[in-house]
C-alpha cells in the first residue's frame, strides 16, 4: 500500500527531484532594472525563497513585443541572460530549483510599451476592457492588431529562442504561460479569438498555437523540464470562453502528447474566487503531475495532496511575506502578512526585507 503523501513528501518532477511539494508561484513584482534586466536585488529575493520545492520565476517576456508592464524582466538578449544567471546561481547556491515562466502579453499592453510605439498584437482585433499599466500611469487599453499566420509562426520561434536562453541562464526548466488572459490564452478562448483560419474557430484550431509553441520549446528543452500553466475560467484581463470545460479538456489531452513535467492550473477566477469547472476531471485527464494554484492555505493544501486531488500546490502571496514558508508550514509557525502597497514596483521595502524566522520564533512555535 502506498503511504499517504503530504506537502513534505518528496516528488520527482520530470528531471528534478523536489524535497517538498510547496511551489513558489510566479509573481510579477515590477522590480527589474533598466533594459528589463534582472538585478542583484532580484537574485537575493529568489535566494531567500530557495527552500520551496520549486520556484517558478515571475513572468518573463520572450521579446520586446511581449512587454505589457513596466520593469518586468526579459529573456531575449545577452544582458538579460547574464542578469538571470545571477538569480539562478544564487538559488542553486542555496540548494533550490527554479523554472522560468515564458511570457508574451499579447493585447494586454499599450503602444508606449511596444517597440516604435506599435499596436499590441492578438489573435483578433478585439479591445479588452480595462486599463494598461504604463510608465506614465494607467491608460485605456487600445484595439490590438490581429497577427498574421507568418507572425504567429515567428512568435513560436521566439518562444523556442527564449527557452534556449533560459537554459543558458542556468534555469532547471521552463514554464509556458498560457493563462491569465495573455497571448496564448487569448488564442485558446473563444471570447478573444474570432479568427476564421487554422488558428481560430474549433477548439482544435484555437489550441494549435499553444501546441506549436510547446513543440518548439520541447525541441530545445527536454519535455520533462517543461511545464504549462492554464487558467480555464479566470476572467482576469477580460477573458471568457463559451465552454471552458470542453475547451480545456481538449487542451489537456493535447498537452499529454508531450509528457511534460507538470500541468499548472489556476483553479477558478482569481478576482471573484468563484469556481464552477470540474478541475478533478482535468486532473484525471492529465497524465503527469498536477499543480494547483488558487488561494490555497496550509490546511487546504495538505488535504488536497493527501486525498490525491493534486500533486503540488503553488503559493503566491504567502511566499511574498514568508521567505521560509516551507519551514513555517512544517513547524506550525505564525505567518507574516504581506504589505499589498509594496507588491508592485519600488525598492527593497516589501521585497527582500521580510525576515526569516529567528531562534526565538522557532522556540515559541
Amino acid at each position: 500500500m502506498t503511504p499517504e503523501a503530504d506537502l513534505f513528501t518528496p516528488i520527482q518532477l520530470g528531471a528534478c527531484e523536489l524535497p517538498n511539494r510547496i511551489v513558489m508561484a510566479p509573481l510579477t513584482r515590477n522590480r527589474a532594472g533598466p533594459g528589463n534586466v534582472p538585478t542583484p536585488m532580484n537574485a537575493e529575493y529568489y535566494a531567500q525563497r530557495a527552500s520551496a520545492g520549486l520556484i517558478i520565476s515571475e513572468a518573463t517576456q520572450i521579446s520586446p513585443q511581449g512587454v505589457g508592464y513596466p520593469a518586468t524582466p526579459g529573456i531575449h538578449n545577452a544582458e538579460q541572460i547574464a542578469g538571470w544567471q545571477q538569480v539562478t546561481d544564487a538559488v542553486h547556491e542555496q540548494g533550490g530549483r527554479i523554472f522560468m515562466q515564458l511570457w508574451h502579453v499579447g493585447r494586454i499592453s499599450h503602444p508606449s510599451l511596444q517597440p516604435d510605439d506599435g499596436l499590441p498584437v492578438a489573435p483578433s482585433a478585439i479591445k479588452p476592457a480595462g486599463e494598461a499599466v504604463t510608465y506614465e500611469g494607467m491608460k485605456p487599453f487600445v484595439t490590438p492588431r490581429a497577427l498574421t499566420v507568418e507572425e504567429i509562426r515567428d512568435i513560436v520561434g521566439q518562444y523556442a529562442a527564449a527557452a534556449e536562453n533560459a537554459l543558458a541562464a542556468g534555469f532547471d526548466g521552463v514554464e509556458i504561460h498560457a493563462a491569465n488572459g495573455y497571448l496564448l490564452d487569448q488564442f485558446l478562448r473563444d471570447g478573444s479569438n474570432h479568427r476564421d483560419d487554422e488558428y481560430g474557430g474549433s477548439v482544435k484550431n484555437r489550441l494549435r498555437f499553444l501546441q506549436e509553441v510547446t513543440a518548439a520549446v520541447c525541441a530545445v528543452v527536454d519535455s520533462h523540464r517543461v511545464g504549462v500553466r492554464i487558467s480555464p475560467e479566470n476572467g482576469f484581463n477580460d477573458m471568457h470562453d463559451s465552454d471552458a470545460q470542453h475547451t480545456f479538456t481538449e487542451v489537456t489531452q493535447m498537452l499529454n502528447t508531450f509528457r511534460l513535467a507538470y500541468l499548472h492550473v489556476l483553479e477558478g477566477d482569481m478576482q471573484t474566487g468563484q469556481t464552477e469547472l470540474d478541475y478533478q476531471a482535468l486532473r484525471t485527464e492529465f497524465d503527469g503531475p498536477y499543480m494547483a494554484n488558487s488561494g490555497y492555505d496550509y490546511q487546504r493544501a495538505q488535504k488536497a495532496v493527501a486525498n490525491g486531488q493534486v500533486d503540488l500546490v503553488a503559493f503566491g502571496r504567502l511566499f511574498i511575506s514568508n521567505p521560509d514558508l516551507p519551514e513555517r508550514f512544517r513547524i506550525g509557525a505564525a505567518l507574516a502578512t504581506a504589505d499589498e502597497a509594496t507588491f508592485y514596483g519600488g525598492d527593497e521595502a516589501g521585497y527582500i526585507d521580510y525576515p526569516a524566522m529567528t531562534e526565538a520564533d522557532l522556540v515559541s512555535a
